[in-house]
């Protein structure tokens, strides 16, 4: 929890906002062309953009008028040039903000405060609740998942240069300071191909090696020193997993050859990193009868990395190595750096031989063709098979075995099959939970999850099926179906014996994107919510323990903010076994972008889990009538969202004012944009990440708020404001969601776009937004009794503030080269160099603008 009130503030303002206001100034000295005037007009830039959108300027005419003013530029080439090198200088100014919050992460924030390891203890053996603690943790555990959703882009070579930053910042080196700014300066922030899906996984590994390696192992080391008698060798509590290599939804990219690459330096990299723990050891258990051991297992590890697979190692012998080691130095040496020795053990049983696990995701449609594509070939399937309705088509692929030698034309539907068996290679290689999880997207009913056990059963060599089939629900309608639809899997005889051999434990995704894409803040939230609550009470009926796994992105709008908030607001009605979450983008960098953070984080996690279950009294549940006035406000949201969203102009107007069509230019992600390329942009086949990110870069963020002041001005229109308040301060479930949405307005600046407001095409859309925003915007100040935005977490609003601040010169420059490239093609101008160059802007710009974002978990 931050510290509150006078004093966190002033501990940012120390060791963040003027440490920003010096450290900055060295950006006069970078390694840039024309650097010295470039930081000088970038000031008077910024503060003429403050000055201009309180004059109701646009974009167009506040570059212009800037540069006619300031310099004496005459040409187009000058003037875009300067443009660029804002851009790349306030990119820059974003990296030493972050490296600033980074290295004043542990003195801004209370580490051992409420959601901390250290309270939990004090609440646990205050209140003599050992025991329940010790049955809790027999099987609790988070999941942290790192998706392959790219929503914010440094590459690894900045990555490292912002850690070793940071560290010149706590030490106040400012020689070393100076060093790291003119390193950054000659480092490139893009690169000139996209990525594949196998150099993101890279990206992302660097994360697993530097931040969740050392974090993960210090709070299990911590949690076993505070709780000797809870702790269980065979659950870790804190498992990772990853999805770079694995995700195919919509992915052309990613193959089995990369997912079994993906896999196998998953497997090299925690090899390394437990061989440079063991050097680190032996230079500390120098004595008798020890040494020997650690110098065989170092042996052991270094022909594994070298020599595999003619030297291979399992987890067992590792932890077997260990386990003397560390039995020898208590009996025989007076227990010296025995916490080094544990510390370690403790880390191989939360990584094993695999790093992470790493999840193959599908979408259901492509499995349903899969199917077909064998039927066609093999005839398989009866005849009439595609007329019978879900349960005679489940009763059919229940009867279908193992067909050796399925060879199909299309590669996709053949990589179905192939990765399918490369599941096996990855488990035997990397054990089991190397790769034991396979997730359908778009998972509409219990009919997608029986295809993906038939084509399971299709190639399985004979053995027994070591998978865990996890449909993802996340449109509004199939949230609402989700209960059902288990519940015939659940009472399907075949399916039944699979989960029993599954330990009778049913993972089950939601996703919190496409479900606010698909309905609003308010009803994807609640959609979701009421999903558990009847998942959970299905799979306690059938004898099932359902693990949920939350699809969540960095922004409110993606289930982000204040997550372990949430966690913290589930009642007993909604199953808690585990917390596992995907971690993406900002919230990497963010929340977990050091080991301070990606401790303090976890904890918080650990902590929303385990109190709900041991330590609360009584139970956040929903009475009846607040689950009423939940779905009220819901409902009256949806139908806001839903008229905006069917609007003529509405994806006209995404498209044409935020760089949305850009998206795909940028060397940023693997991925492409849409489902379908080359077709027509249509909402449902539009991704999530870029629907949530265009409206982000506009400073529009209606997907966290719209619908929530026109929900709330109805119910106090009907005399029910009382019954509102009641919600807010007794819920945290609502109260958490009135936060983010809090948050979303606050990044939101209006006066960007307000030149659009009399737009013959966009006026009428923009109108809508605007007034949805300042509704919201004073709904919730009033539910709140504040008189500003985000006024109850004073650190989280000035961070917000400086960060918008700083990148307030990139969204008006992204805004001019938009309405520049609006302004030729209705004019039908034909400049394609000048175009191409304008376009080039609009995605420069957009580099900085979401990096500066990640506060926005």
């Amino acid at each position: 929890m931050q510290n509150t009130g006078d004093n966190a503030l002033m501990q940012f303002n120390n060791f963040v906002g003027i440490k920003f206001q010096l450290y900055n100034s060295l950006f006069t000295s970078l390694p840039f062309h024309k650097i010295e005037k470039t930081g000088i007009l970038l000031s008077l830039f910024q503060m003429d953009c403050e000055e201009s959108f309180e004059q109701s300027k646009n974009p167009i005419e506040i570059v212009d008028g800037f540069v006619q003013q300031n310099t004496a530029y005459t040409t187009e080439q000058e003037k875009i040039e300067l443009l660029f090198r804002f851009t790349q200088y306030a990119e820059r100014q974003v990296v030493l903000f972050d490296a600033l919050e980074d290295a004043a992460f542990s003195k801004i924030h209370d580490m051992n405060g409420q959601g901390s390891l250290k309270q939990l203890e004090l609440e646990v053996n205050s209140r003599h609740k050992e025991e329940e603690l010790k049955q809790k943790l027999e099987d609790y555990a988070i999941r942290l998942v790192l998706t392959a959703h790219p929503t914010q882009f440094y590459p690894d070579e900045v990555l490292g240069i912002i850690t070793d930053l940071s560290n010149a910042v706590k030490d106040d080196n400012v020689g070393d300071v100076n060093m790291y700014l003119q390193q950054l300066g000659k480092t490139p922030f893009l690169k000139k191909q996209k990525p594949t899906p196998y150099d993101e996984a890279v990206s992302l590994m660097w994360y697993m090696e530097h931040v969740f390696y050392t974090s993960a192992g210090n709070i299990m080391s911590t949690l076993k020193s505070r709780f000797p008698n809870a702790v269980h060798d065979d659950n870790p509590v804190i498992n990772m997993g990853f999805w770079p290599g694995g995700d195919r939804d919509g992915n052309p990219f990613v193959t089995t050859e990369t997912t079994l690459h993906v896999a196998a330096t998953l497997n090299n990299r925690i090899i390394k990193c437990y061989h440079k723990d063991l050097k680190k050891l032996r230079h500390r258990l120098t004595f008798k009868g020890v040494l020997t051991l650690v110098t065989n297992l170092e042996e052991k590890l270094f022909n594994a990395l070298y020599y595999k697979p003619e030297v291979p190692i399992t987890t067992h012998e590792i932890i077997d190595a260990l386990e003397e080691i560390k039995q020898t130095i208590i009996n025989d040496h007076d227990s010296l750096f025995l916490s080094q020795v544990d510390e370690m053990l403790m880390k191989v049983r939360i990584f094993g031989l695999y790093f992470a696990s790493l999840d193959i995701r599908q979408n259901s449609t492509v499995h349903t063709k899969t199917l077909k594509a064998i039927d066609d070939q093999k005839k398989i399937l009866p005849a009439g098979y595609y007329e019978l309705d879900e349960k005679g088509k489940i009763d059919v692929l229940l009867q279908l075995h193992q067909q050796p030698d399925i060879v199909l034309e299309d590669w996709l539907l053949q990589d179905t099959l192939d990765v399918m068996k490369a599941i096996k290679i990855i488990q035997r290689n990397n054990g089991e939970k190397g790769c034991h999880r396979y997730i359908i997207s778009h998972n509409t009913c219990a009919l997608n999850v029986i295809e993906v056990y038939a084509l399971l059963q299709l190639v399985n060599d004979g053995s027994e099926l070591a998978v865990d089939i996890v449909p993802l629900f996340e449109m509004i309608e199939d949230l609402q179906e989700a209960g059902a639809s288990m519940k015939v899997l659940y009472e399907n005889e075949t399916y039944r014996a699979h989960l029993k051999k599954r330990g009778d434990i049913q993972h089950v995704m939601l996703g919190f994107s496409d479900g606010t894409k698909d309905g609003g803040y308010l009803m994807a939230n609640w959609s979701i919510y009421k999903a558990k609550e009847n998942l959970t009470t299905v799979a306690r009926e059938h004898g099932i323990e359902v693990v949920f796994f939350d699809g969540r992105g960095g922004p409110p709008a993606r289930g982000g903010g204040k997550t372990h908030q949430f966690y913290a607001s589930l009642g007993s009605n909604i199953a808690g076994k585990e917390i596992q979450i995907t971690i993406q983008g900002q919230t990497i960098s963010s929340s977990f972008g050091n080991v301070d953070a990606a401790g303090f984080n976890m904890e918080k996690l650990l902590h929303a889990g385990i109190y709900n279950s041991v330590l609360a009294e009584q139970k956040p549940t929903l009475t009846h009538d607040q689950e009423a006035l939940m779905l009220e406000l819901s409902e009256e949201g949806y139908k806001a969202y839903v008229a905006l969203k069917n609007e003529p102009e509405f994806v006209p107007y995404l498209e044409n004012v935020s760089p949305l069509r850009f998206y795909a230019d940028a060397n940023i992600g693997s991925r492409p944009a849409k489902r379908n390329e080359g077709e027509k942009l249509n909402l449902d086949d539009l991704r999530a990440i870029p629907f949530v990110g265009a409206w982000s870069q506009l400073k529009q963020n209606l997907t966290g708020y719209y619908g929530v002041g026109r929900a709330l001005q109805k119910m106090e229109a009907e005399g029910r404001w009382q019954e509102v308040k009641d919600l807010y301060e007794n819920s945290l479930l609502f109260k958490t969601m009135i936060d983010n949405c809090e948050m979303a307005m606050m990044k939101s600046f209006f006066p960007l776009t307000a030149h659009l407001a009399t737009h013959p095409q966009y006026g009428a859309i923009w109108n809508m937004i605007h007034d949805e925003y300042e509704l919201s915007k004073t709904m919730t100040m009033k539910l709140g009794g504040t008189t500003e935005l985000m006024e109850k977490y004073p650190v989280d609003r000035l961070s917000v503030s400086m960060r918008e601040r700083i990148v307030l010169p990139l969204t008006t420059i992204q805004q001019y080269a938009l309405s520049r490239v609006r302004e030729m093609e209705e004019n039908k101008q034909t400049d394609i160099e000048l175009r191409k160059t304008l376009e080039k802007l609009i995605m420069r710009c957009s580099f900085g603008i979401i990096n500066a974002g990640r506060n926005s978990a």
